[in-house]
């Protein structure tokens, strides 16, 4: 039963942007066995783009289930090619909040290829012959313990920031999969605060 609701953040004819909450899964997979994002805007008879195949209409890009925050879906086609365009060449980009167990010693930009941990199917991890993966990490405010920083995504892959953040020594808060086993956070601290891309159709950033 599909009977969640997401916040709309903005929406016209080609694309939709909504605030994703924690918890919720984007689109189907074996492993799944709850409703997903997209199950939710099939059952409020939204126009998704069918590029992607079946389990994936109108999905540009993921957030991970524990992450919240912005993330655009493709209306049509038209928009769903443009917007794929743009993550490809890098013109789309996306900014992240997190809150980090230790501050940051300095910014930073890590630029390390990530791919599949051979030890935990789970996790992802830095080998050799990974997919290139760049991120730039900068301090905002702490509390001389945790610290809250921005996440600049250069590249998009799967737990990107938190892999990159393991070479730092640095784990987000309620992350029990690369940080602490044991927390008293029942979620992990990252939030998608910004995307921006070029409108498919008026052109506009």
């Amino acid at each position: 039963e599909v009977d969640f609701n997401i916040e709309i953040i903005y929406e016209d004819n080609d694309i939709l942007v909504r605030n994703k909450p924690s918890g919720l899964v984007i689109h189907s997979a074996p492993s799944v066995k709850e409703a997903t994002l997209v199950d939710w805007l099939k059952s409020k008879n939204i126009s998704l783009s069918t590029i992607s195949g079946e389990e994936r209409h109108g999905i540009v890009h993921r957030i991970d289930k524990e992450t919240t925050g912005a993330l655009v879906i493709a209306k049509n086609n038209f928009a769903h090619q443009k917007l794929s365009e743009q993550l490809q060449n890098k013109s789309m980009g996306r900014i992240y909040l997190a809150i980090i167990d230790l501050p940051l010693k300095e910014n930073c930009e890590i630029d390390r290829p990530i791919g599949r941990n051979p030890k935990n199917r789970l996790k992802q991890t830095i080998i050799p012959n990974g997919r290139i993966a760049k991120t730039r990490f900068l301090k905002l405010c702490s509390n001389n313990k945790e610290e809250l920083i921005a996440c600049k995504l250069f590249t998009g892959r799967t737990h990107q920031i938190r892999v990159h953040l393991t070479t730092i020594g640095r784990f987000i808060l309620g992350d029990t999969l690369y940080g602490q086993k044991k927390q008293n956070i029942n979620r992990v601290m990252l939030h998608a605060r910004e995307i921006y891309f070029i409108h498919p159709s008026n052109k506009k950033l």
